[in-house]
């Protein structure tokens, strides 16, 4: 059954530059998208725009990483994807984050949701980090997820913690504040078809 989550979302639309022009990964154009689907990706062209978007974020914006910010993880981790629609036409990747099951014999049913990354002209409205959030837990829970935990940076952890996520601890990974934060599962009822995933939608147009 298709889980759907009907929201007002007031955003810029941007085109995802070409490698050898990081600039313009953040240059909103004046077309403002009327609906976006937030879902697991099932598509070879979702999966390297979502790679892409995260090179522009944790590579040329923020300078985590050097490069490429894939690692091992990504091998066995399922991608999600926030995607603009055009006359209801997956076109373009503007958000993403992965999950990944974290299992031990210790702890089972633990999951992991990582590098969130989000359009940088899309974040200031919010829900697109939140929708991507939410699929990420209900999807997981609906796969025997009984633990999901995330390493938030820190400037985010508000965020998280006003949908519903528990401060565990405070660290530093790759030279950055960090927080570990534990999903409530009580808020994130399972989602049983992420690849039809959630709908978000908008009607408002911005001047050039």
């Amino acid at each position: 059954m298709l889980c759907e989550a009907i929201e007002k979302l007031y955003v810029a639309d941007a085109l995802l530059p070409d490698d050898e022009h990081p600039p313009a990964a953040f240059m909103p154009s004046a077309f403002m998208p009327t609906e976006f689907r937030i879902k697991w990706v099932t598509q070879d062209w979702e999966a390297r725009e979502a790679h892409k978007l995260r090179r522009a974020v944790f590579c040329m914006e923020q300078g985590i990483f050097v490069g490429d910010d894939r690692d091992a993880i990504d091998d066995r981790a399922q991608l999600l994807v926030a995607l603009t629609c055009v006359a209801g036409m997956p076109d373009q990747v503007v958000g993403t984050v992965r999950i990944h099951d974290e299992s031990t014999a210790a702890q089972p049913d633990l999951w992991y949701g990582s590098r969130l990354a989000v359009h940088a002209a899309f974040r200031k409205h919010g829900r697109l980090g939140a929708t991507l959030i939410r699929l990420a837990v209900t999807s997981a829970h609906a796969l025997g997820c009984r633990t999901f935990l995330a390493h938030v940076q820190s400037q985010n952890a508000p965020l998280f913690r006003r949908l519903h996520w528990d401060t565990l601890a405070e660290e530093t990974l790759l030279g950055r504040p960090h927080t570990l934060m534990q999903a409530d599962l009580a808020h994130y009822p399972p989602c049983f078809d992420p690849k039809s995933g959630f709908v978000t939608q908008s009607s408002t147009r911005v001047a050039a």
